[in-house]
């Protein structure tokens, strides 16, 4: 049988010699046969030439006993797991009595999660009957491999590098865990073994079943891993359970479920898609990154194995001697510039919000991405880096900046109707309030979203794209991991322009990206944000096309200050440090039915912010008390 197990065929330079010699032989001496030493050397390259692409049976077939020869050929690659072979043929030097030859030949092969081991081999080649073969003997395959001993091999991976944060702490460590699994032929009781699994772990019971029912009867079936002292909770009710088998062992952990676990990911067992982007040297019996920055730093993270062939006693398995090593690469770590102390506030706030939501934190002064938290706890989708939300009334901070550069002042008149209307569609504001004529100042303060609908013509296509470029959206950002860095269309249609101007319509941002505005305004410049220390990304920092105009940016601050005094944002009025923030309240249409997102941005001394909650309300009465619960924690 054709092994699937090897793959790439190397013909060496004595096959190809062979093929010119039998075209030079036609051409020069018309119908003169292959010589002897053509014959052995097409017998040799036969059999390295199959051997190499994995096809044992044509291997064996090429020598005199082809059943023991692919008996040893299928332990070799089965034992060593052989994933590629390349047999180079040397010199075939044929005897004086024309009935044997001795053929040497290089051989290179790929050992699954080891590398490439080579090294140099020979074999006789003898005539027998009417046609050269390979003479079978176990030296062939290695030259100490004899009729008593087989080859093996031995792998070992270095301790996996940690995640650092901004100090150079690990934020990930080594931790015990409980791997709880079924052993089906051990279930004396399936229903009941099941409904306990349903009442004391968070697992999908209809498919456990049919992968208990698919599995072998002595099967392990994993249903989950948990951390020690979430497993003691449950400890005393699984135990109870014929049929359930725990494995105890060690997983590469944050310090709880919660913490940065989007961002940071996860390592666990590996899987067809995880072992792939693990790179030549992993094994399917790794460890590996699954989700997150672990996957996306992988293999800088796990270095590479050690490991040997060794030459064993075929009967006792005793070592006998070793034929090869593979040095390991100790695993480097990831630093971060997540601040610890940041990161535990972030993760604090969101606690007991159920609807899916982000906090993003960002040093204005030289953007470093300092916290990255979401919710659910459960799920690996990094929706406070790449999510696309329309970000409402907080892009009224790029709006408003647009504004001001086209000379529009804090204590101009803009009159806050309760809803306006645009080529036939109305906006209204939250609420539906109504302030009359007011200063632009109390407009902002209140989020007045028909003041500033009313100004859209002023700032419409090129004034609000340069004001947008200068926050940096839409940049190329080199973060070092992936980011959505926000859109802001142009359009030449007024209703279009209407919505830029309260974030709605076709203006999408991530919570990064909203953090990195209420930091440019804090800053008085963009600072492209940063996660990565070391490695640095090699790319320069994304330099935005457009500069924000100075006065507007100071008329800005006043502005974002209004909203915590006498505005939206009051959920931070009693909190140290003077917080300045811009709250936003995003619709958006599922199935059929319109919602709102409810968003935060802001910052106080030299840490900015952005909260979002997914369909969670409005922003100054949901998001601003997150906020409130993260400035306070810090």
């Amino acid at each position: 049988m054709r092994s699937s197990a090897l793959r790439g065929v190397v013909i060496g330079t004595v096959a190809v010699g062979l093929a010119a010699g039998l075209a030079a032989g036609l051409l020069l001496g018309g119908n003169r046969g292959p010589t002897d030493q053509e014959r052995a050397t097409s017998a040799l390259t036969a059999f390295t030439t199959a051997w190499a692409a994995g096809d044992l049976d044509q291997a064996a077939a090429a020598t005199d006993n082809p059943a023991q020869a692919k008996e040893r050929l299928a332990e070799t690659t089965e034992r060593l797991a052989v994933t590629a072979g390349e047999i180079v043929p040397g010199a075939v030097t044929v005897a004086e009595d024309k009935q044997n030859a001795e053929a040497a030949f290089t051989v290179k092969l790929t050992l699954r999660g080891l590398g490439v081991w080579q090294y140099e081999s020979a074999a006789d080649v003898v005539k027998a009957a009417d046609r050269w073969v390979v003479h079978w003997a176990p030296e062939i395959v290695h030259p100490k491999l004899t009729e008593t001993t087989r080859l093996g091999r031995e792998r070992h991976l270095p301790p996996r590098a940690p995640i650092l944060d901004s100090a150079g702490d690990p934020l990930m460590t080594e931790r015990p865990v409980v791997t709880i699994g079924v052993w089906p032929e051990k279930l004396t009781d399936p229903d009941q073994a099941y409904q306990v699994i349903e009442d004391t772990l968070d697992v999908d019971v209809a498919r456990l079943k049919r992968r208990v029912d698919q599995a072998k009867p002595d099967a392990f079936v994993e249903v989950i891993t948990l951390r020690e002292a979430d497993y003691r909770k449950v400890r005393a009710e699984l135990r109870a359970v014929d049929g359930l088998v725990f494995d105890e062992g060690l997983r590469t952990l944050a310090p709880t479920r919660e913490f940065a676990r989007a961002l940071l990911g996860t390592v666990g067992p590996a899987t067809e898609e995880t072992l792939e982007h693990a790179g030549p040297l992993a094994s399917p019996a790794d460890l590996v990154g699954s989700s997150g920055l672990q996957l996306e730093f992988q293999q800088r993270l796990a270095g590479s194995p050690d490991g040997r062939v060794v030459l064993l006693e075929r009967d006792s398995g005793q070592f006998n001697d070793e034929l090869f090593t593979f040095s390991a690469k100790e695993g480097e770590p990831v630093r971060l510039t997540i601040q610890r102390d940041v990161q535990d506030a972030a993760e604090r706030a969101l606690t007991g919000i159920t609807e899916p939501a982000a906090l993003v934190a960002v040093r204005p002064s030289t953007g470093e991405i300092l916290a990255v938290a979401n919710r659910p706890s459960d799920n690996v989708y990094d929706r406070a880096l790449v999510g696309q939300y329309p970000p409402g009334s907080t892009f009224k901070v790029v709006t408003t900046a647009a504004l001001l550069t086209d000379g529009l002042g804090l204590n101009d008149t803009v009159a806050c109707p309760r809803s306006i209307e645009v080529s036939g569609k109305s906006f209204e504001n939250q609420g539906e309030f109504a302030l009359g004529s007011v200063p632009f100042r109390t407009d902002f303060a209140r989020s007045c979203n028909t003041a500033f609908v009313s100004l859209a013509d002023r700032v419409a296509g090129s004034p609000l794209a340069e004001a947008s470029a200068g926050f940096g959206l839409g940049g190329e950002w080199q973060v070092g991991v992936p980011v959505f860095t926000g859109s802001v269309p142009q359009s030449g249609d007024a209703v279009d322009n209407a919505a830029a101007m309260i974030g709605q319509g076709e203006v999408l941002a991530s919570p990064l990206a909203m953090a990195s505005i209420a930091a440019t305004v804090a800053s008085g410049q963009f600072q492209q944000p940063t996660l990565l220390v070391d490695p640095a990304p090699s790319e320069p920092v994304f330099q935005p096309s457009a500069q924000l105009d100075e006065n507007a940016l100071d008329d800005l601050r006043t502005l974002m200050r209004s909203v915590v005094t006498e505005g939206s944002g009051t959920a931070l009025r009693d909190l140290p440090g003077s917080p300045r923030a811009k709250t936003g309240t995003a619709e958006f249409v599922e199935d059929g039915t319109v919602r709102t997102h409810a968003w935060m941005i802001g910052y106080r001394a030299d840490v900015a912010f952005a909260v979002l909650i997914e369909g969670g309300g409005s922003g100054g009465q949901d998001a601003g008390p997150v906020a409130a619960r993260f400035l306070e924690a810090l």
